[in-house]
């Protein structure tokens, strides 16, 4: 299996945006791919709250972990590419990752 740093928007229409991502999720893993979706995983309940500045720099900062072990990062564009994924997007590539761009439909 890949291992992926999976992308997609999250603030502004949340419930929109988490049940997109969870598609997200399922399509990377029919692709026969290792996703991480941070974004996801560090705004659980109890975990982090991405409206805490520090506590968003510090689910941002463990995402980012995860570039140099990644095989690629997929960025999911459906909504829209945020400035949170522009940011993740150029730091894969100050690090020369690949970086694939795919859509799978908005109708969540």
């Amino acid at each position: 299996m890949r291992r992926v740093i999976l992308e997609s928007p999250y603030a502004g229409d949340v419930d929109r945006h988490v049940a997109y991502a969870r598609r997200c999720v399922r399509d990377c893993l029919q692709r026969d791919e290792a996703p991480i979706a941070s974004h996801l995983l560090f705004t659980q309940p109890n975990v982090l709250r991405d409206e805490d500045p520090q506590e968003r720099a510090l689910g941002i900062a463990a995402g980012l972990a995860w570039v140099p072990v990644a095989d690629v990062m997929v960025v999911y564009y459906d909504y829209g590419i945020s400035d949170g994924m522009k940011g993740a997007m150029d730091e894969a590539q100050k690090h020369g990752m690949v970086i694939e761009v795919r859509m799978i439909g908005a109708n969540v």
